[in-house]
């Protein structure tokens, strides 16, 4: 009895909108039938005949003028590494061995991370890495950025149909690498683009720029009507291979390897049949700079000169504390109506009433049917999981994604889509949600629907391993 009351209760409240529409639309049409349209209009005065007239025609004129533009994305396409830059465990530990062989502890603190990593055999890092010591220059870390920026670019041209004349915009994000000329002009360059495109790049935003992009595309595209957006996601390694001994700065060089995509975005209404996705919200959050979480991931240089990527211990904490700041401006936008009835009346019953309870977790899964996770390290997924209530299968394309290709930085979140495109997971209709996470601190969300049913890819970073997986990960890697 109680869960057909409960169903029932879900029914009404998430509906209540459209009873009432019911409701308003059966008593005019009672109303109107009592009387002809002649007796209707003859009870009317010139004035208010007038007035009515100028509502009929202004109303939904000034809707349609004022309604945002919908921004579609067409496809994307994610870097897949050659397997010949694979670093397979026994490799990486045997190149720490030597590097740090004379930082015995500090070895120790790599081996420790690597066995709880939540990374495969088959993650890859840039050619110039492999080397020992690895002592890569200018011209290497270009080359790196033209393996990653320009295959992901070739994949989806290639896709898409799309010619690189077609694109208006062009937006790049990539915190390590900002040279001059910017890494857009080398695209621009590299295919010929018009002249007037309009170009950005993004810089030290970590790993949750990706979003940051998406965001900024959504709003040119509102302003800039029949229009096509490129975006790139990556991040360039061959920039900063640690090589000192503080254990913060070691952590990045186990996690981080080379990945990157690009995405066609566009706001022609004429593409929407042929878009893969419909781009609801984006919501992004940060912590202020008063916040010792701040500087969770940033780029510092240690006592020995040695220049890296930081990741202290406030790591997780400052995730959690961004993730709730962020769920509380994306939980009204997305949540259906009983959601946020149950989450309103324990917060009256916390607050007012001062009764003893949690805060109520709203079950997110009544909004979205898929979630990528920013596959930063099996910590972060594995917090995020409590933390939203979620399953294993939920947070299976972070987990496979980590242990597949690492932590790709902000592209992260689209070999996640990626997996799920793969495994053929993805119906019209469906809502994904992107959370990523990045220095400052950030917390960064997009909201997708699913414009159509979506095979699976026989294209992509997955296309030849997807089968494989999902694989068993084990909390512990014993070596």
């Amino acid at each position: 009895m109680f869960k057909y009351a409960k169903e029932a209760y879900y029914y009404l409240s998430n509906n209540v909108h459209k009873l009432l529409l019911i409701t308003l639309v059966i008593a005019i049409s009672i109303q109107a039938f009592k009387e002809s349209p002649y007796q209707l209009l003859n009870h009317l005065s010139l004035i208010q005949k007038l007035v009515f007239t100028f509502l009929i025609i202004s109303v939904p004129t000034f809707y349609f003028l004022n309604k945002p533009r919908t921004v579609y994305l067409i496809d994307f396409a994610c870097f897949k590494p050659s397997f010949t830059l694979r670093v397979p465990t026994a490799a990486g530990l045997e190149h720490g061995r030597i590097i740090l062989a004379s930082r015995p502890e500090s070895f120790t603190f790599v081996r420790k991370m690597l066995e709880r990593s939540g990374l495969g055999e088959e993650t890859c890092v840039p050619q110039k890495l492999h080397y020992l010591p690895p002592n890569p220059n200018m011209m290497d870390v270009r080359d790196e950025a033209h393996l990653v920026i320009f295959s992901a670019m070739d994949s989806l041209f290639q896709q898409t149909g799309i010619s690189p004349k077609e694109i208006d915009i062009l937006i790049v994000n990539c915190s390590l690498f900002a040279p001059t000329p910017s890494i857009s002009a080398m695209v621009v360059n590299k295919y010929k683009m018009n002249h007037n495109i309009k170009s950005y790049n993004l810089s030290g935003m970590g790993c949750s720029a990706g979003l940051i992009s998406i965001d900024l595309a959504k709003n040119l595209l509102q302003v800039h009507p029949e229009s096509n957006a490129v975006l790139i996601s990556t991040e360039i390694l061959t920039t900063s291979p640690y090589k000192g001994t503080e254990r913060s700065m070691l952590l990045p060089n186990v996690l981080f390897r080379m990945g990157g995509a690009a995405i066609l975005l566009t706001n022609k209404r004429s593409q929407r049949k042929l878009a893969k996705f419909k781009l609801l919200h984006v919501v992004r959050t940060h912590k202020g700079s008063e916040d010792k979480s701040y500087r969770c991931v940033s780029q510092e240089e240690d006592a020995e000169g040695h220049v890296g990527i930081a990741l202290n211990l406030d790591l997780i904490a400052a995730a959690e504390d961004a993730l709730k700041s962020n769920i509380s401006t994306i939980a009204p936008l997305v949540l259906p109506v009983s959601e946020k009835l149950l989450f309103a009346l324990n917060l009256l019953e916390r607050k007012l009433l001062k009764i003893d309870r949690k805060p109520y977790t709203p079950d997110f899964k009544k909004a979205f049917n898929h979630f990528c996770i920013h596959a930063g390290g099996r910590a972060v997924i594995d917090k995020l999981e409590r933390s939203l209530k979620l399953s294993e299968e939920d947070v299976e394309a972070s987990r496979m994604t980590l242990h597949r290709f690492g932590n790709t930085s902000s592209s992260s979140l689209w070999y996640e889509l990626g997996y799920i495109e793969a495994k053929g997971r993805m119906k019209k209709g469906e809502r994904v949600w992107q959370i990523g996470f990045g220095s400052g601190f950030k917390c960064n969300s997009a909201v997708w629907e699913c414009n159509k049913d979506i095979e699976a890819t026989k294209v992509g970073a997955w296309a030849n391993c997807i089968n494989k997986y999902p694989v068993n990960v084990p909390r512990y890697l014993n070596f």
